[in-house]
Parts: structure tokens; C-alpha cells; sequence
């Protein structure tokens, strides 16, 4: 009971910056989930498009970033390139922590975000695209009028996982020392050893997070019919 008394005594102690470090991961999760959907859609669109070149490149940039771990890609926004550029340029150039988790975050789930735009624009029939040019739209037009809201409905649920997956990974930002969900949990650690009490704590919050997300995502899923859409 004692034991028990004070794990919930360093609990509660611990909820403030647990709380401050949630809130950190949310935002965070929030605009590198919004980053990485404008350029997941672009680049399957560019996957798509029939100038090879441009299909080219949109692979090769899935491909590595598919291809390499999340923290490593971190590590060359937040390390690599700002040495690279001070070499090039004779004079220190630095990145802050947060940015450079915002852009990696950006840029991995970018990649995952356009095979899932791109398998959710093939799952749509090709006389979709022949009916919406039959009636004198441009390509551009009926991708953007025709196809991709009926995409849009199939991909929610991919979405919603790749979402859910990308708040969980930013758990390694803590290596380059921005103050998210675990960083403020092991600083808590490191002053009082309280492990267990705090990196449970710790679990739980990214539990009520994932559900969270999950809810509304089955919510939005139900706004647009897409299990009748699907059916």
C-alpha cells in the first residue's frame, strides 16, 4: 500500500509536465500530419502523372524515405544539413529542435501518406476518369472534381493508422532534445529514479491519445459513409 501510495504520489507530481510534453506531441503530430498530407497527395498525384520523369522522382523519394528509419532522418535534418550548409556557406548555421522534428515528421509521413493517396486513386474505376473527360473536363479537372473525393473516402482509414503511428514515433524526438511526451518523463526519471510509476504514467497518456484519434476517426468515417461507400 505504501509502495503503491507513493507511485501515485510521484504520479501526480510528474502530471504537469507529462501534461506540457502531451501537449508538445500534439502539436507536433498535428502539423506534420497536416505538412505531410499536402505533400502525400502531391506526390502521388506526381506518381500518376504521366510525365515519367516527374513519376521518377516521386518513387525515388518514397523509396529512400520508405527505405530509412525515421530516427536516422532526424538526425540528418537537425545534424546533417545544418553542417552541411555551415561548410558550404563559412559560417554556423543551426536548426531548433522542434523544427527539425516538424520537418522529418513532415517529410516521413509524407511518403507513407502518398502510397495511400495513390492506392486510393487507382482503387477508383477508369471509366470514372473516361466519363469525366467525356463531358469536356481537363484531366486536372476531373482529378480534382471527380476523382479524388471519391478517394478521399476510401483512404480515412489508412489515414487514420498512419496518423496514429506517426503521434507514437515522435517518441524519438526526445534524442535530439525536444521536451515532448517522453523527454519530460525521463527528465522526471532522471531527478527522483522513479521509473516505473512515470513511464507507465507515460504509456497511459499515449493510450487516451491513440484512442482519441481512433474515435475520430470511426466518427468521420461514419460522416462519410465510407463502410457503405466501400460495401
Amino acid at each position: 500500500m505504501h509502495l503503491l501510495n507513493t507511485y501515485i504520489t510521484h504520479l501526480t507530481k510528474a502530471a504537469p509536465a507529462l501534461l506540457q510534453g502531451a501537449l508538445l506531441t500534439i502539436e507536433i503530430t498535428a502539423l506534420s500530419v497536416l505538412m505531410g498530407t499536402v505533400i502525400g497527395l502531391v506526390v502521388s498525384l506526381c506518381r500518376l502523372s504521366p510525365n515519367r520523369l516527374l513519376a521518377r522522382l516521386a518513387a525515388v523519394y518514397v523509396d529512400v524515405i520508405r527505405g530509412t528509419p525515421l530516427l536516422v532522418q532526424v538526425f540528418i535534418i537537425y545534424f546533417g544539413i545544418p553542417k552541411l550548409l555551415s561548410d558550404i556557406l563559412q559560417q554556423p548555421v543551426r536548426i531548433a529542435p522542434i523544427a527539425a522534428a516538424i520537418i522529418a515528421c513532415s517529410i516521413n509521413s509524407g511518403a507513407y501518406v502518398a502510397e495511400i493517396f495513390r492506392a486510393g486513386i487507382q482503387s477508383i474505376e477508369k471509366g470514372q476518369m473516361e466519363a469525366a473527360r467525356s463531358l469536356g473536363m481537363t484531366r486536372g479537372q476531373a482529378m480534382r472534381y471527380v476523382i479524388l473525393p471519391q478517394a478521399f473516402r476510401r483512404v480515412v482509414p489508412p489515414l487514420g493508422n498512419e496518423f496514429i503511428a506517426l503521434m507514437k514515433d515522435t517518441s524519438i524526438l526526445s534524442a535530439i532534445g525536444v521536451e515532448e511526451l517522453v523527454r519530460k518523463g525521463q527528465l522526471y526519471v532522471a531527478a527522483t529514479f522513479q521509473s516505473f510509476p512515470i513511464y507507465i504514467g507515460i504509456a497511459l497518456v499515449y493510450l487516451v491519445l491513440t484512442l482519441t484519434i481512433s474515435r475520430w476517426v470511426a466518427y468521420t468515417e461514419r460522416r462519410l459513409g465510407v463502410k457503405n461507400d466501400q460495401s
